[in-house]
């Protein structure tokens, strides 16, 4: 047979309790397990329970019918009468856990972001992070009770861990199964927290963990560290941490890929007659070879000096944009000797045409039609 529902065991208040008694301890009860203070539904399932008491015991005539053995509720700690999904469990089973859930469970990951300069990026780089996570409470060891004290039954569910309810229904009575609100599902109580972690089983405090970038990681990659996240309640296994890599901005490559670009102005006199340019690159030094008559907008590429493949062989290059400088100041000496070259190469006067630009699909279709 189901147990009856302790509507005063609920609400914490004696059977002789009057009515500002019951009004003060619904309250009290009301501000602490309120969906918008606690939104865990377990803690709501309390909630509705408190609630559904307080509509009894609060209520002279309703109260009058549980004292003397009938339950205006029907006995199922809820308000609104009929739930038909209560009568679907009953039929045809509830599959979530039954018996007393364990106060031991995993934790959360946790997610840190961190920027890396380009060479860690290339290179690779150790690193350590101090973080504010959750650890086992050192003083009671995860259980959750003070030292020398005993976690004892709860005497609501008997160590069940869940109650039964009665509950009326157009069939009759059905009975339905619900998580004891008393001990929340845990079918113990604590009934002395330890004063460290207050009854959690952690505590929270900063500590420092080391891992490694990989060579090839960009924005956006996350290394998971396995088990370095949040210990769960009453000490459980620890989740994950996930490093979330940002790259800061570097003064002269950009990255496209695996590629790395870069500027490099040229003088124009420079980009006519050729030279050879030393450019720092991640590398070290390296030679960019500017030919004669090079134009700007022209591409130098050193290869495989990019940035590595961070699934495969191999890296990306150097991409050099070259950027001829026209001056726009001249003195009269400089100025002189520009005019005598233009006179020697014939430049002193000249006509630009718009380069013709080849024809389109569209075009060429066009042209055939018109006979072009």
């Amino acid at each position: 047979m189901a147990d009856k529902i302790d509507y005063y065991d609920i609400l914490g208040v004696t059977r002789d309790a009057d009515a500002q008694e019951i009004k003060r301890a619904y309250r009290q009860l009301a501000r602490d397990l309120h969906p918008d203070v606690n939104p865990d539904p377990e803690v709501q399932d309390q909630f509705k329970m408190v609630t559904a008491a307080y509509e009894v015991l609060g209520d002279p005539e309703k109260r009058r019918l549980y004292d003397s053995g009938i339950d205006p509720l029907g006995g199922s700690g809820q308000s609104g009468g009929f739930d038909p999904f209560d009568l679907m469990e009953t039929f045809f089973g509830n599959n979530g856990p039954r018996g007393p859930r364990p106060r031991s469970q995993r934790g959360q990951d946790a997610l840190v972001r961190i920027e890396v300069e380009l060479d860690e990026v290339v290179f690779g780089s150790d690193r350590e992070i101090t973080i504010e996570t959750a650890i086992a409470c050192a003083v009671c060891e995860g259980r959750g009770n003070a030292p020398d004290t005993d976690i004892i039954s709860c005497t609501m569910c008997k160590g069940r861990g869940e109650v039964q309810m009665v509950q009326r229904s157009f069939l009759g009575q059905v009975m339905t199964t619900r998580a004891c609100p008393q001990c929340r599902g845990f079918g113990n109580i604590i009934q002395n927290p330890c004063h460290e972690c207050s009854g959690d089983g952690r505590v929270r405090t900063k500590r420092t963990v080391a891992f490694r970038v990989p060579p090839g990681v960009e924005s956006g990659t996350r290394i998971q560290l396995s088990g370095e996240g949040e210990v769960g309640p009453g000490a459980g296994p620890a989740g994950d941490l996930y490093i979330e890599i940002q790259e800061k901005a570097h003064p002269i490559f950009h990255r496209k890929g695996d590629d790395l670009h870069c500027t490099l102005p040229v003088p124009m006199t420079a980009a006519a007659l050729g030279v050879t340019v030393p450019l720092e690159t991640l590398d070290g030094e390296q030679i960019v070879d500017i030919e004669p008559g090079t134009q700007a907008g022209a591409q130098r590429v050193l290869k495989d000096q990019g940035v590595p493949h961070l699934r495969g062989q191999g890296r990306g290059d150097i991409v050099v944009h070259i950027d001829v400088l026209t001056p726009t100041s001249l003195d009269t000496g400089q100025r002189a000797l520009l005019e005598q070259l233009a006179a020697i190469r014939g430049e002193e006067k000249i006509t630009v045409n718009p380069i013709e630009q080849e024809p389109t699909f569209f075009g060429r279709i066009k042209d055939a039609f018109s006979g072009r």
